[in-house]
């Protein structure tokens, strides 16, 4: 369920264009693609085996929702990936959410899309296992990261920091850059490889305030409301919902919280879908940003770390800073009374 309010004005369409859409949602194929555009963004290849259909069956039945307005194609490289469209799509969630959970179709759909979020899971799990002891070196594919980190240093500053929390934290180097000028930090990782290098990584570096936990960043083992910092490093492009995972770091921000979000800038560099399981290819800079409005956040800074000058074949890192839009005001003081 999205944290945003939902609109005062109710979804208008032209006659034409809601005639339009209740046409395309009309049949069989198409009101499954729709349920299942509403759980995520997908590719043909991912709705193929969902759906159990032909790939030119399914292509043209979301060519004819793309054409409603209901769906929309995003092109990534060699990848295309379909979502619900704006504001076609708010149409299609209600019509979506009018079928019983329990249908089974739709229940059979779900199942499916389970089981395809859960192989991806598994696979990047296992990637991060056999390079776990390599990972920095991974890192070296983008400008050097020691312009990087001193480029979080400055957009986190000297503000207090009572809790840090570090999603997907992988070797833990974000928890030892940032824990020292935190009271108390946690790091979240899904593979238990990773964890051991970080738990080897903050004992020697004397860390004391420091918990590490195993979980999904889809469900994060934290708590609500609680943390100053929220940090996802170099995680978004490995995930096929970086939407949902920043809501759900944005629900563990404390009011007027941050959340510091590293990744790369778009880019075209194909070879790291294989060679690396990159989901996707970097993100453009309003992306993220509506990612982040999404998530209910306000924008407070952004940055590019582009590659130096002798560095030509690496990747720009783009970061990414944003707050909570509640505010904790200080206590009114309580006006003098008079007991008669």
């Amino acid at each position: 369920m999205s944290n945003v309010a939902p609109s005062a004005t109710p979804l208008a369409l032209s006659f034409d264009a809601l005639l339009a859409s209740l046409q395309a949602a009309g049949e069989v194929t198409r009101l499954r693609l729709i349920g299942l555009l509403s759980e995520a963004e997908l590719t043909v290849s991912e709705l193929v085996a969902i759906l159990g259909q032909s790939q030119p069956r399914v292509s043209r039945h979301l060519k004819l929702l793309v054409e409603a307005g209901l769906a929309e194609r995003q092109r990534e490289g060699a990848w295309a990936f379909y979502r619900l469209a704006d504001p076609g799509g708010a149409l299609a969630r209600a019509l979506v959410a009018r079928v019983d959970p329990a249908d089974p179709t739709f229940a059979a759909d779900r199942a499916r899309l389970a089981a395809a979020r859960a192989a991806r899971r598994k696979q990047a799990a296992a990637y991060f296992a056999e390079r776990a002891a390599d990972w920095d070196a991974i890192r070296a594919l983008h400008a050097s990261e020691s312009r990087v980190e001193a480029a979080i240093l400055a957009m986190v500053g000297d503000r207090p920091i009572r809790g840090l929390l570090d999603l997907g934290t992988g070797t833990g180097r974000m928890l030892e850059l940032l824990a020292p000028r935190a009271d108390r930090a946690v790091g979240v990782d899904q593979s238990p490889a990773m964890l051991a290098v970080a738990r080897a990584r903050i004992g020697e570096s004397g860390l004391r305030n420091v918990q590490l936990r195993q979980g999904d960043l889809y469900a994060p083992p934290v708590e609500r409301d609680s943390y100053d910092l929220v940090v996802i490093h170099q995680v978004l492009h490995f995930l096929d919902d970086p939407a949902r995972a920043l809501a759900e770091a944005a629900r563990a921000l404390r009011p007027s919280g941050r959340l510091l979000v590293v990744d790369f800038a778009a880019h075209g560099e194909e070879f790291l879908r294989e060679a690396y399981a990159h989901r996707r290819l970097g993100f453009a800079e309003e992306e993220i940003a509506g990612f982040l409005a999404d998530a209910g956040l306000a924008p407070v800074a952004a940055e590019r770390v582009a590659p130096a000058a002798g560095e030509p074949d690496k990747l720009t890192v783009a970061l990414w800073l944003a707050r909570d839009r509640r505010i904790i005001s200080d206590p009114l003081p309580k006006p003098a009374m008079e007991i008669a």
